[in-house]
């Protein structure tokens, strides 16, 4: 390939490992980029696509979105796909099966596992898909390695003609550090797509020649991972114990134990086995620390090689100092206890929903009812399941609702008779991978009702852009979906599909109340934009008419962050009992006049401030005479 190289000075920036990967890929030459938003890999697309030199898209899904990369680097050019851990799952049928056919340009998959489930359903070790797939595997400890090992891994991708996978951490993706990096870009000019279809056509018959030199292709990255300058050794003077360890956990390993010899493995798969040996060799015991899984340890081991690791450690959650220490000091002798300052207990902060949040209004509905199996799905309203909604029965993975819900309105016992079947979703997710549920509903005589709730962004991840949204990735003008008629070119008859303003609350609760009764698939879809966008619009906020509320506390039952208690108390009805009333406040500066809550109030108590300059203001309760 030709390459223009634009000089510029070397430079020193403060980046997360998600700005450096962004980076590594611009001045690698990379011409398409594409993802899917997921926490902690969302920022690595936000970050290229302010970089114009390279195409990027949020595609609808990660198997898209690593289809479109796969497309660039079969026609020659340098490309990168971007995803969660989960997200793997999604786009494994494209990507195993392009491993066996190989690329021509090279092609990075950035993966971004949650280790310790800040904002994920499960935690996953994406390094089994480097064995699964034969494709090899680079583990950045770091934002500067991250940036170093991404510019590595596409000349390594065109060498081997294989697809790269990048393994990150949350602890990688998010915390900064200083990046040295030059500052000058390569361009790659793409010779365009040759046509082989012996090769390009995975048919059976295409496909078995390519296996033996899928596995010739393992046993010359093994040789290359022996000799790769990304498996250092860091010598130490207490040679009792010595480390092999990968990824954000070296950290770790060198805060806990610095004087101890440690084998980085950067070039995770293959393993460097006959380095591993002779590191070995070195030491006392030799102690694996990865995490999660013990893939390295087993490797190690079944090579021969004496090795500790997951009989000390946790095989779930971040392998930090403190983990490591107590686990550790033991097998040299020397018990460890836990500093008291390291065992205070928190003050709990459960997540909830925004004030103006679209979703409060179908949770409110549906806490209100009865007799309802509600199936969940991935994004901001997965928190319905939280206080004080308690709303949902179940939730899985992406645009597992539909296809559950439809599972289990088939496949209910006698306890579930009277039982309707209700799907939450939202717009993204529904595009996601929802579609193909609904549809499959639909074929199948199922008798589910569908909230699909249209926030007009990628919520749950900071607001990005979707086909729902009308804007593109570059907040370009783009063609939005209709989902009413998308719903209905999938099979849901007209009568049943249902449009309704979530801050309706009446109205929504009536539409839940009948479409459960539909003896055939049925959507409700809500339109109000995520409050934290620039398409919601504030109004003035709402008060609470000291006066008139009686302490009913529906409106604390809505969930708003807005609404406050402000006291209890305790009366004796008519009939001797004893009662409680919970007397609310609204909170005016977090308050965005989304008038929800008035529809909670039936003595009309819930009233709108009047006009006056824009101020943070306080929390306000007014008497009727004042």
């Amino acid at each position: 390939m030709n390459a223009v190289v634009h000089a510029q000075a070397e430079s020193r920036h403060l980046l997360s490992g998600n700005e450096a990967v962004a980076r590594a890929a611009w001045e690698a030459g990379v011409r398409v980029a594409a993802a899917y938003p997921g926490t902690p890999a969302t920022e690595i697309l936000e970050t290229i696509a302010r970089y114009p030199d390279i195409y990027s898209e949020w595609s609808v899904n990660e198997k898209v979105a690593v289809e479109v990369a796969i497309g660039a680097a079969l026609a020659g050019s340098r490309a990168l796909a971007a995803m969660k851990h989960v997200g793997m799952n999604v786009a494994s049928d494209a990507f195993m099966t392009q491993a066996l056919a190989g690329v021509v340009g090279g092609l990075v998959i950035v993966v971004a596992d949650d280790v310790g489930l800040s904002s994920s359903q499960n935690e996953q070790d994406s390094r089994y898909w480097g064995r699964f797939g034969h494709m090899p595997i680079l583990e950045p400890a770091d934002s500067q390695e991250a940036y170093d090992m991404v510019k590595q891994a596409f000349p390594l991708s065109e060498q081997h003609e294989v697809p790269v996978i990048v393994r990150m951490t949350t602890r990688v993706c998010h915390v900064k550090a200083m990046v040295t990096f030059a500052g000058e870009r390569i361009e790659h000019r793409a010779a365009g797509f040759q046509k082989n279809p012996q090769r390009w056509v995975m048919t059976p018959a295409n496909a078995k020649p390519r296996l033996p030199v899928m596995h010739e292709r393992d046993r010359t990255l093994r040789e290359v991972a022996e000799t790769s300058d990304l498996n250092e050794i860091f010598t130490g003077s207490d040679h009792r114990i010595g480390f092999v360890t990968s990824g954000p956990a070296f950290m770790h390993v060198r805060e806990a134990f610095p004087n101890a010899p440690v084998l980085k493995i950067g070039f995770s798969h293959p393993a460097p086995l006959a380095k591993v040996r002779a590191f070995a060799g070195t030491v006392d015991t030799l102690v694996v620390v990865e995490e999660t899984e013990p893939l390295l340890e087993t490797e190690i081991r079944a090579a021969g090689i004496d090795v500790r690791g997951k009989d000390l450690l946790p095989r779930f959650g971040e392998l930090a100092p403190g983990v490591l220490r107590p686990s550790i000091k033991p097998l040299l002798g020397e018990p460890y206890a836990l500093p008291n300052h390291l065992q205070a207990n928190l003050f709990p902060r459960p997540p909830t929903m925004c004030a103006s949040c679209p979703h409060l209004g179908p949770y409110f509905a549906l806490s209100h009812l009865r007799n309802l199996n509600i199936i969940g799905d991935i994004g901001c309203y997965t928190l319905g399941a939280g206080h004080p909604w308690n709303a949902l029965d179940t939730c899985t993975c992406m645009g597992a609702s539909l296809s559950m819900a439809h599972g289990m309105d088939k496949g209910r016992g006698e306890s579930d008779g009277k039982q309707h079947m209700v799907a939450v979703i939202g717009d993204s997710t529904f595009l996601h991978m929802g579609m193909q549920g609904l549809l499959n509903m639909v074929y199948n005589r199922g008798n589910v009702t569908v909230l699909l709730l249209d926030n007009r962004s990628v919520g749950m991840t900071g607001g990005q852009e979707n086909p729902g949204t009308g804007e593109d990735l570059h907040g370009l003008a783009a063609p939005r979906v209709n989902f009413a008629k998308l719903v209905e070119a999938l099979g849901v008859r007209p009568e049943r599909i249902r449009m309704v303003d979530p801050y309706e609350l009446p109205t929504i609760v009536k539409l839940v109340r009948e479409e459960v009764k539909m003896n055939e698939p049925s959507v409700i879809i809500t339109d109000r934009p995520c409050s934290l966008t620039d398409r919601f619009e504030r109004l003035r906020p709402y008060q609470v008419v000291d006066d008139l509320c009686t302490g009913c506390g529906n409106c604390i039952d809505l969930g708003c962050p807005a609404i406050v208690v402000t006291h209890r108390e305790t009366t004796t009805t008519k009939s001797g009992k004893l009662r409680e009333l919970t007397f609310a406040g609204i909170d005016a500066s977090s308050c965005t006049g989304c008038h929800m809550c008035v529809g909670t109030c039936a003595p009309a108590a819930i009233v709108q401030m009047p006009p006056q300059p824009l101020q943070a203001q306080p929390m306000i309760r007014i008497h009727s005479h004042d």
